[in-house]
């Protein structure tokens, strides 16, 4: 699990697709106490460490992960995102990011607005539907706050910080990132199912859901 708040920028050093794809990027502090199986989400996408040396790191991709993400898209040079999986005692800063991509969006516009910066991202219904008004949101791994939303695109508003420390500020209008709803909304819809399909009773009603902050 992760949580949406990216540690470093790492470096694509390799990148080799085909019958056994993988991916390796140059690092520093993602690397500190790095184990073989460890898993790092590059530009969101959860990958499993099955190499390292002192400053890089190789993970295997497979093609599901290739056609749901932008991954395949990256070459030697490109900057990603990275964030170390949650330890069990680390700060809690975003919000809940399992590092499995729901799709791609692209970005549609980019506007300044005093010292923060405005990207709105268009993709598809099966990714709007989750997505709410100052609900979270992961692109490219980085958790935000969803500031508006249209019936085909969203818009968040970044700080300096975020800017600085991550490569959204480095996205062009028409550039594909990745994203990743917020889990809790994909949850409650399924305990719902029941209820609205009529299919068979479910102890999980809307008084429930009421009751315990949903």
């Amino acid at each position: 699990m992760f949580t949406g708040i990216i540690e470093e920028v790492g470096t694509v050093k390799a990148v080799q697709k085909g019958s056994s794809s993988f991916i390796k990027i140059q690092a520093k502090k993602v690397l500190e106490d790095v184990h073989l199986g460890d898993s790092i989400a590059v530009n969101g996408v959860c990958l499993t460490v099955t190499d390292f040396e002192s400053d890089c790191f190789r993970a295997d991709v497979m093609n599901e992960t290739l056609s749901r993400s932008s991954l395949g898209a990256l070459k030697n040079g490109s900057p990603v995102n990275l964030e170390r999986a949650m330890s069990a005692n680390g700060r809690f800063g975003g919000h809940i990011v399992s590092g499995h991509i729901d799709g791609t969006g692209t970005v549609s516009k980019i506007k300044n607005d005093g010292i923060a910066v405005w990207y709105t991202i268009g993709t598809s219904p099966e990714i709007m539907r989750y997505i709410v008004e100052k609900g979270s949101i992961a692109i490219d791994g980085i958790s935000l706050t969803v500031a508006k939303v249209t019936d085909n695109s969203f818009s968040v508003s970044i700080i300096p910080h975020t800017a600085e420390q991550t490569i959204l500020s480095a996205k062009k209008i028409g550039d594909v990132v990745n994203l990743e709803n917020d889990i809790i909304g994909k949850y409650v819809e399924k305990l719902m199912a029941p209820l609205t399909e009529n299919k068979k009773q479910s102890s999980v009603t809307r008084e429930f859901l009421a009751k315990y902050g949903f």
